[in-house]
């Protein structure tokens, strides 16, 4: 008999550059709320299977502060696990992040991939541009989706343009403005959910639209 679990898996790559220290409260109440919204879709929908990766980068490291963890077994970071600081070598965290994800799923699995940033690649070492969006167009032929959230200050639309990435966010990077995403990215992440237990399909470039 055909195991009927669905098994999504919820990528999320969060900027810890220096720059983000202005919203550090924010972004830090924000991931723990992801994390609470992934259980609640877990105990929503029981024949679903969640797993979360989170990781978070700057110029100095990339923490993995969850790795393929089924969501019943995570729990909110604590208060130290957040520091922002250093450079932004996006193209390696997403590099990194999506390539660890790949190596772990399953056919028929479900992919969301969340990148939150408020600056653009400045410190990479190991994946350049094209690499990146190589890698994601050939994931979104297998049914990934990836958004893309920055800040105000970047022409978020043309990143998301770069990468080969449909859904794309910007919000202000003020403590408001960042709750305010968060939340929004939340309600998405919901949608998202609900299509994934309809066997439904989210219109490209709709991620984000609460219309």
């Amino acid at each position: 008999m055909k195991d009927s679990t669905k098994r999504v898996h919820n990528l999320m790559i969060v900027d810890e550059s220096g720059s983000m220290m202005v919203i550090r409260e924010q972004a830090f109440s924000g991931m723990n709320e992801t994390l609470q919204t992934v259980r609640a879709m877990q105990e929503k929908y029981p024949d679903q299977q969640q797993f979360v990766t989170l990781l978070t980068f700057d110029s100095g490291h990339t923490t993995w502060h969850y790795d393929n963890t089924p969501a019943s077994q995570t729990k909110d970071l604590g208060k130290d696990a957040y520091s922002p600081g250093g450079c932004t070598p996006l193209y390696d965290a997403i590099g990194k992040g999506i390539s660890k994800v790949n190596a772990q799923i399953e056919e028929g699995d479900h992919v969301l991939v969340t990148i939150i940033t408020d600056g653009e690649e400045n410190s990479s070492r190991e994946w350049t541009l094209q690499m990146v969006r190589t890698m994601i167009e050939k994931l979104k032929k297998q049914g990934w989706t990836f958004t893309l959230i920055g800040t105000d200050n970047l022409d978020v639309e043309s990143m998301a343009h770069s990468f080969a990435i449909d859904e794309h966010l910007k919000f202000a990077q003020t403590a408001a403005g960042t709750s305010a995403m968060f939340a929004r990215e939340r309600r998405s992440r919901e949608r998202f959910n609900c299509c994934v237990a309809e066997e439904a399909v989210m219109p490209k470039g709709s991620f984000f639209d609460e219309n």
